[in-house]
């Protein structure tokens, strides 16, 4: 090697080796980024699933052994409930992928006057506890029912049809949007390409279409089949005698108090979940997006044929979507169901099962989980950009895992780990901390998500620019991460906070006779023939619900005026 070409080499090594050098302070404060959100991990949601898993398999005389699911696989009833629950959540899931493809191709395809209605529509029942479609189907098509009523037909919508139904509107908003942002990913060009081959419009839908939406789809069946199969709420309210695995988890631990064989339960309920949870994973790892860097989007057409059958699919479920929504909301107002209709308040006089309390409590339990769950997100981001390409994969891998625990499993877990005497565990349990870490834990996968695509948006270079002109780390969080992640940072707070105001399955087992939250007591209220009452509290939660929307959006566009790291 030459004089003249080791000095031309030696600046491009210093420069490749300069960003390594890490000062103390910064180092120590990324560990401790890191550490303090993996710590939370081990400890709120590897520690209880292991338990939980450990305590199915402890036998009443307290030795190890399988002897608890020999139990349960013997029951009569077991496995009939394991495939009423797989029939009822697979064609929820067929229901939902294929009416969720038609809207988002409605929305995002053609040139659909009114779209809002339809995404107004999609937007109600995120707002309200699950348990809420139930309602409003039973005080539409019920015994006492308006269309029942006047029809005189006897609908018999408890049940299988019942709940199929309800999860179908519970699961339906997911599906779409997941559907639809794989839809938006297309390029027109390909389009184009297959136009100038003679391809008609239906080869052009089968041949390019279905193909690069085929993950969307996918994923949207695994959100869908996960969020139905786990869900308690619409189960317990127009269930009836159609039993399925949450209702057996509650009956056991609730009802019998038999704890570990709710565990095995449990275990039951979690390995349908995983398993979809894998396929998905697989079919992600596979998957290859027909979308390409400068892709061109799709300009939506006009096409009667296609437009008019997807248009009565579109708008009849949205009109559906908001009957079944404003008869709850009518109904809190009635005198007494259904034979006084006139119009009252005294159905907000809530006294029965805590009265308001347990709204006020949900508002500081979501608004604990909205701020722990925002900062250890953020944490845990910013360190895993500084790691390693295999240690963040870990990392990544480890963030996600909590998308496929159901949230019943998680809270009874939760139970198991924390309802302990004697213990430092066991002095979270009956607090409003501890509600809030299992909602946050809940939600973990999503949020971090959410995170790791604002946090791409930041450009390495900036913080090494930061770095060369003297500044430190937490300069360089100041002043380019932070408002360049700020959009980001409100939006999961608020996502972490309306879902914990509306979730139910992950707080059933976590509540004390001190200590409830609002959507259990929508489900309390009905449960004690006080139908107009949980109608009434429905209502209170999604005001809350929805002026918490309110000022996401006033504050994102108030966000987006400011000036951003340059």
């Amino acid at each position: 090697m030459t004089a003249g070409s080791t000095q031309s080499d030696q600046p491009r090594r210093i420069a490749r080796t300069k960003p390594l050098v890490i000062p103390p302070l910064a180092r120590s404060l990324y560990l401790t980024s890191l550490w303090v959100p993996l710590i939370g991990l081990g400890l709120f949601f590897l520690y209880p699933l292991a338990l939980i898993v450990q305590r199915s398999f402890v036998q009443r005389d307290g030795n190890l052994g399988v002897g608890n699911y020999i139990d349960v696989l013997s029951m009569g009833h077991i496995l009939g409930v394991v495939r009423k629950s797989l029939v009822m959540s697979g064609l929820t899931t067929l229901i939902c992928v294929l009416l969720g493809f038609a809207i988002a191709y409605l929305l995002q395809r053609t040139r659909a006057r009114l779209g809002w209605v339809i995404s107004f529509a999609l937007l109600l029942p995120l707002l309200a506890p699950s348990l809420v479609q139930a309602l409003g189907l039973i005080f539409l098509f019920g015994r006492n029912g308006l269309i029942s009523q006047a029809t005189g037909w006897n609908l018999q919508i408890y049940g299988l049809w019942g709940l199929v139904i309800s999860n179908s509107m519970y699961a339906l908003p997911q599906a779409v949007m997941i559907i639809q942002a794989s839809l938006r990913q297309s390029d027109t060009r390909q389009y184009d390409a297959a136009m100038m081959l003679g391809a008609t419009p239906w080869r052009r839908f089968v041949d390019i279409t279905l193909p690069n939406a085929r993950f969307g789809l996918l994923s949207a069946a695994f959100v869908c089949f996960t969020v139905t199969i786990t869900d308690f709420g619409n189960a317990a309210v127009i269930g009836g005698n159609y039993r399925v695995l949450a209702t057996e988890i509650y009956a056991q631990v609730v009802g019998q108090m038999n704890f570990n064989m709710g565990a095995v339960i449990g275990i039951l309920l979690l390995i349908p979940t995983l398993m979809a949870f894998y396929i998905e994973k697989v079919a992600a790892q596979r998957h290859t997006s027909g979308a390409t860097e400068g892709a061109m989007p799709v300009v939506p057409d006009r096409r009667a044929l296609r437009d008019i059958p997807l248009g009565i699919l579109g708008y009849g479920t949205a009109l559906f979507l908001i009957a079944v929504v404003a008869t709850v909301v009518y109904a809190s107002f009635v005198t007494l169901w259904p034979y006084r209709l006139d119009l009252t308040l005294r159905n907000y006089n809530i006294t029965a099962q805590g009265g308001y309390g347990p709204l006020w409590i949900s508002l500081i339990v979501s608004t604990q989980a909205a701020v722990i769950g925002t900062l250890m997100l953020f944490m845990l981001v910013v360190s895993q950009r500084r790691l390693g390409r295999g240690m963040a994969k870990a990392v990544y891998l480890l963030a996600i895992v909590p998308v496929g625990v159901p949230g019943l499993v998680l809270g009874l877990a939760y139970v198991l780990s924390f309802n302990v005497a004697g213990a430092i565990p066991g002095m979270l349990y009956g607090t409003t901390l501890l509600i809030a870490l299992c909602n946050f834990y809940h939600y973990h996968s999503q949020g971090f998500l959410t995170m790791v695509s604002g946090i791409r948006a930041v450009p390495a270079q900036l913080e090494e620019t930061v770095t060369c002109i003297g500044g430190n780390t937490l300069q360089g969080l100041r002043d380019v991460v932070l408002p360049i992640m700020l959009p980001t940072l409100v939006a999961v707070f608020f996502f972490l906070f309306m879902r914990s105001m509306v979730t139910l399955s992950a707080v059933i087992f976590l509540i004390t006779p001190r200590l409830s939250v609002g959507a259990v007591s929508v489900l309390r209220l009905d449960q004690a023939g006080f139908a107009t009452q949980a109608a009434a509290f429905s209502v209170c939660i999604m005001a809350v619900v929805l002026i918490a929307l309110g000022l996401m959006k006033i504050t994102l566009a108030v966000v987006s005026r400011r000036p951003q790291a340059a």
